[in-house]
């Protein structure tokens, strides 16, 4: 048997939402860490065909969160809530995109996400996406999905550039 990380092994026994805010927070960091350290060259360097850049994972990221906890649970527009139409424009950066902006919006929008969510049971019905009614539950793999995929793109690239 495998031996648990000190942040799983802190949860083993814990509540499954707790679990799964354990597990996302530890998602939410990665991503958001994956900028330390880097210059902002760096940071909006592309070494894929995509828009994808360091900079640009983390401002997806922030795009996400508001979609699901702000769109989703909060029933409120994208347009009301400032953030693009489509995924695909959330890794637009714009000049005054910097490393400590793109990562102050991204804690910030964790923390709104939390907060929205606080009220919320894992089986309450969130009615404002796009594919209709979810439960909460739902809504939380989904995002550990999308944070995972996020975090190994973040991974690999970062190894480009500190390896460049």
């Amino acid at each position: 048997m495998a031996l648990l990380s000190s942040m799983e092994s802190a949860v083993w026994d814990a509540p499954l939402r707790e679990q799964f805010e354990v597990f996302l927070d530890e998602h939410r960091a990665a991503l958001h860490d994956c900028l330390d350290g880097l210059t902002e060259e760096q940071a909006r360097r592309p070494l894929v065909a995509s828009k994808t850049t360091l900079l640009g994972l983390v401002k997806h990221a922030t795009f996400v969160e508001k979609v699901w906890f702000d769109e989703a649970i909060k029933c409120r527009s994208r347009s009301e809530i400032g953030i693009p139409d489509t995924p695909d424009e959330s890794f637009d950066l714009d000049d005054g995109d910097t490393i400590a902006s793109v990562q102050r919006a991204h804690r910030e929008a964790c923390a709104a996400s939390r907060q929205a969510a606080a009220d919320q049971a894992l089986d309450d019905l969130v009615l404002g996406n796009r594919r209709g009614p979810l439960p909460l539950r739902w809504v939380y793999l989904h995002m550990l999905r999308e944070l995972a995929q996020h975090c190994g793109h973040a991974d690999i690239l970062r190894e480009q550039l500190l390896q460049a």
